[in-house]
């Protein structure tokens, strides 16, 4: 080194303070690099790089490639399967379309204003659930691994469901389906027809039998079932392969996964229209009972739906928004997501009931001509009049309309004996009351209104393959929900997390696959998400509102958005939101104590479904789900409450350093509970937010800026430099 360089390194040295010479003491003597580089400083709001929580490296944080990717997968995230199966169901149940008025009014008051709120945190804050949570209060860190676990919950039985959309999905590639038929059966003497399938219907005995083999109870294991475990299998490698790169993988696929799904159900809405029968169960679905509205049932089902259908407390997200540039218009994609969530439920209700109305149909032509015919046997067996029959009533072509004009002919004639007769009424409106959710309307009810379709096959691939699609939109968001917060809080790679993820998924996942597979996944559906997914949003709510301050949370908003949100989101977070969630958390609580916890059965001699009773060890299992879902929030607490982890930071401000870079450690400040540095260790939170990155800039630049400090920068953060501010989200 040249002599007069040696004289300008003892000059700066003389101004550095204690410390920072024992830093430089220790600096490697072969690291010219370092010797050669300045300090530079960038504001922080126009270079967007965070500094990892006590690590030494800058946060290289993935990004969407655009804006559509992101909206996309936020959209594929929260359609899911329940928009197509359980949100029809609920509005044939509670009163049509008066129901879609309690519904919006809640999607006001709970949905938008909440989705809002996860959607701004994660993307101020840029952390997964665990990391955003422990920045707004250590203390409440558990809040985000609450959400993890209820992910992991809902991704075991999830997949399974997909695994079953992609059995049926296989099948559907033959003339004529599977599911067309009851099977026959030969013996020695005669061929005959399978007497379950006969009780029942060619459809419902497919999905119990030969697609599930499903035993009589859920303590009758009955051994792995091989197809699907096959197809969990598929399923499994499907989400891993598209969730290994992170979003920088899955985000691709969601161009196909999130548009695919709205192809289908317009392809459906325009053939369903085009069925007999299809206005019919669309002015069913849509004629108001205005009545129903006053039951408070309707509106805890209806909160209930909005709730789960944006995908509330998952941690998906939050995840998701953690990789929008800060100055992102969140306020803009909670609203367009919202409504484009709830635009397609009522898109797939117009398409279910196209199609139950065609099949309703079909079932009243059936009715109407077995019926018929039993009246042209009572009339020459004399014990009905022809003297009954209008003279335009012509047996051979009878109308609906006639039929029942007859039948209620005769039901005056003959009061007394009437029930002796046999006859029915065929009504459309009694087929299409007949309410139908979930597997019961994906499985059976579509898919026997399908074997009717011409080029069926066609339609039933169309129909699974939107299914898996569906489901594999809101499986990316459910493993980011687990995997992001993971990876930034404990800085394990990605890739590695995912495929173990998966692996512990697919073999804990397997008892979903057993003959008694299904009845697991009805526990699991109702006992580990619904309760434990309700609490972890009101503490959500409560930490952003009351810990973190409602006021400071406007104002990170306003500097985040360039504009101030509108007082309607301040009163909603602050009261009517926090109180809906409580009556809600409260009804539910209620529902549950007064439903018996039980599932139905599937009885293969009565080929009919029974209610049964979880045993001892069903109902300890059921406990066990809402407990482990929601434990990490207290054990958190009370390990952040006893200071039972351990500050190794003995110093108001310590600093590390590696080649050309500044690392920025926490600052343990006694009485700052809203703050990240208050009770926390490097490897946990993110550093306080100084305002300012401070990076090392090479030798040769013809700039050399000054340091917050007011000092010609050395390389260092100074230990006196000027109290830290509050960290902000």
């Amino acid at each position: 080194m040249p002599k007069n360089s040696k004289v300008v390194k003892r000059d700066l040295d003389d101004e550095v303070i204690e410390s920072v010479k024992d830093l430089l003491s220790n600096e490697d003597s072969s690291d010219d690099a370092f010797k050669k580089s300045e300090l530079m400083v960038d504001d922080q709001e126009e270079k967007d790089v965070d500094v990892e929580d006590g690590s030494d490296v800058e946060d290289e944080r993935p990004a969407w490639n655009s804006k559509l990717q992101y909206i996309l997968a936020q959209v594929g995230f929260s359609v899911g399967l329940g928009n197509v199966w359980r949100f029809p169901y609920l509005c044939q149940k509670n009163g049509g379309g008066a129901y879609l008025v309690p519904y919006l009014i809640l999607l006001l008051i709970i949905g938008i204003p909440l989705f809002f709120l996860e959607l701004a945190v994660g993307q101020r804050i840029r952390r997964g659930s665990i990391g955003v949570w422990n920045y707004i209060s250590p203390k409440l860190g558990g809040i985000g691994f609450a959400s993890c676990v209820v992910c992991f919950f809902v991704a075991l039985y999830y997949n399974v469901i997909i695994g079953w959309s992609l059995f049926y999905f296989s099948q559907s590639f033959q003339h004529p389906l599977p599911w067309d038929q009851c099977p026959l059966v030969k013996n020695a003497s005669h061929t005959f027809v399978e007497p379950e399938c006969e009780k029942s219907s060619a459809t419902t005995y497919y999905w119990y039998r030969e697609a599930l083999n499903i035993s009589s109870s859920l303590s009758e294991s009955g051994g792995l079932n091989w197809k699907m475990t096959i197809c969990l299998l598929a399923a499994w490698v499907m989400v891993c392969l598209a969730m290994i790169k992170g979003i920088q993988s899955s985000g691709k696929i969601m161009y196909f996964s999130s548009l695919f799904p709205y192809v289908v159900l317009l392809c459906f809405l325009v053939r369903g229209l085009l069925l007999n029968g299809s206005v019919d169960g669309i002015r069913h679905m849509f004629t108001p009972k205005l009545e129903k509205m006053l039951e408070p049932k309707v509106w805890r089902e209806a909160a209930t739906q909005v709730f789960f259908a944006l995908g509330l407390g998952f941690g998906g997200v939050i995840a998701f928004s953690s990789y929008n540039k800060r100055d992102n218009n969140c306020h803009f994609d909670a609203v367009l997501v919202s409504f484009i969530n709830f635009f397609t439920s009522v898109l797939a209700t117009l398409v279910v009931f196209a199609v139950l109305g065609f099949k309703a149909n079909i079932i009243n032509e059936k009715c109407v001509i077995q019926n018929s015919e039993k009246i042209l046997k009572l009339l020459k067996m004399g014990n009905l009049s022809q003297d009954m029959i209008p003279h335009h009533i012509n047996f051979s072509s009878i109308t609906a309309e006639d039929y029942n004009l007859v039948y209620d002919i005769i039901q005056k004639v003959k009061e007394e004996e009437f029930d002796s007769l046999g006859l029915k009424s065929c009504q459309i409106e009694a087929e299409l009351n007949k309410a139908v959710q979930g597997t019961g309307l994906a499985f059976i009810a579509f898919t026997e209104a399908m074997t009717h379709f011409p080029a069926s096959p066609f339609w039933s691939v169309m129909f699974f393959l939107m299914l898996v699609n569906l489901g594999l939109g809101s499986m990316f968001g459910t493993i980011e929900g687990i995997i992001t917060p993971i990876v930034d809080t404990f800085k394990v790679r990605k890739e590695i997390l995912t495929v173990i993820c998966c692996l512990v998924a697919f073999f804990i996942g397997l008892i979903f696959v057993q003959r008694s597979g299904n009845y697991f996944v009805t526990m699991f559906d109702d006992y580990s998400a619904t309760l434990p997914l309700l609490i972890v949003v009101i503490l959500e709510n409560l930490a952003v509102i009351r810990i973190y301050g409602i006021d400071k949370f406007i104002e990170d908003l306003k500097d985040m958005l360039g504009f101030s949100p509108s007082q309607y989101y301040y009163y909603m977070w602050k009261y009517v939101s926090p109180f809906v969630l409580l009556c809600l958390l409260v009804a539910s609580i209620v529902q549950m104590s007064l439903s018996p916890p039980g599932y139905n059965a599937w009885i293969e001699d009565k080929a009919m479904e029974e209610f049964h009773s979880y045993p001892m060890w069903g109902m300890i299992v059921c406990i066990s789900l809402m407990v482990l879902a929601i434990l990490p929030v207290p054990i958190v607490f009370m390990v952040r409450r006893c200071n039972l982890i351990d500050d190794s930071s003995g110093s108001l401000a310590s600093v590390s350093y590696k080649r050309g870079r500044i690392i920025k450690e926490p600052v343990n400040l006694e009485g700052d509970s809203t703050s990240l540095i208050h009770g926390k260790s490097p490897s946990e939170v993110p550093s306080p937010n100084f305002g300012k990155n401070i990076y090392r800039k090479q030798s040769g630049s013809p700039t050399l800026d000054t340091a917050p400090n007011g000092r010609y920068g050395i390389g260092y953060l100074m230990a006196d430099m000027p109290d830290m501010p509050e960290s902000d989200l």
